[in-house]
């Protein structure tokens, strides 16, 4: 069964009103690429603004981050409801700087996916390796303990991004070789894991990501999109990474 490609863009902190040109130059362009399916994450405060500007157009908006409760005492935290209810369509757990800034673990991680799953939002969760458990030959088993903990049980309704923590805003790349075989050790984990509904699951690639490597990282085997973030916030260079796929 073919997956459709997500060329997914996160823009992290990064965003003000007047942003909304940039998403405008992408909602323009994506009207071109009917072979792959567009999401803007951007900052919370723009979130509804750009949920209303792109209603009815080929990008959907997501968000960055969640909560794991629908609702509480938690002073700056956002639910996965109120995301829904300001026009998300999906949301980022477990990026790699929310794991290394903010201390988020895999049992935590796993919580906000169930609470993406609870508010009917789809999540994209995301693993990865740093240079040192690399270089130590731990990459695999570290994705392993990641996979295991950070993804929910029942069904596989959610997006794996593999964004190895080196090569993310580093300018370094893995080879199309060691994406394919990341990417190949995900789908097996996934397959154990979920069975047959696994073939569905996209596995996205994300790491310095531009227009000129484009073509070759994301047409790698078990590569279905990328999740993209500083090429994202400028709408030609995203759109020319979509175009791979378009």
């Amino acid at each position: 069964m073919a997956r459709s490609p997500l060329v997914a863009g996160n823009w992290k902190m990064n965003g003000l009103l007047a942003s909304a040109g940039e998403l405008q130059k992408i909602m323009a362009g994506a009207e071109k690429l009917a072979g792959v399916d567009v999401m803007v994450f951007p900052p919370a405060t723009l979130l509804a603004g750009f949920a209303a500007a792109a209603r009815g157009s080929r990008v959907a908006i997501g968000a960055q981050d969640c909560h794991a409760l629908a609702a509480g005492a938690f002073t700056g935290d956002i639910s996965a409801e109120m995301l829904k209810d300001a026009g998300a369509q999906a949301v980022i757990v477990g990026h790699s700087e929310r794991r290394h800034y903010h201390g988020e673990t895999d049992v935590m991680v796993r919580d906000k996916a169930l609470a993406a799953r609870r508010a009917g939002l789809m999540a994209i969760v995301c693993i990865g390796e740093t240079q040192a458990e690399r270089d130590a030959g731990h990459a695999r088993a570290v994705l392993r303990t990641q996979l295991d903990g950070s993804l929910p049980d029942g069904t596989a309704d959610f997006a794996v991004a593999y964004e190895p923590v080196w090569a993310i805003g580093s300018g370094l790349t893995p080879t199309p070789r060691d994406i394919a075989d990341m990417h190949g050790f995900i789908r097996q984990f996934l397959s154990s894991r979920y069975g047959e509904a696994a073939q569905q699951t996209r596995i996205l690639y994300g790491g310095s990501v531009k227009p000129s490597n484009a073509a070759e990282l994301l047409t790698v085997d078990n590569v279905d999109g990328a999740l993209i973030g500083g090429a994202s916030l400028k709408a030609e260079e995203f759109l020319a990474i979509a175009q791979v796929y378009g």
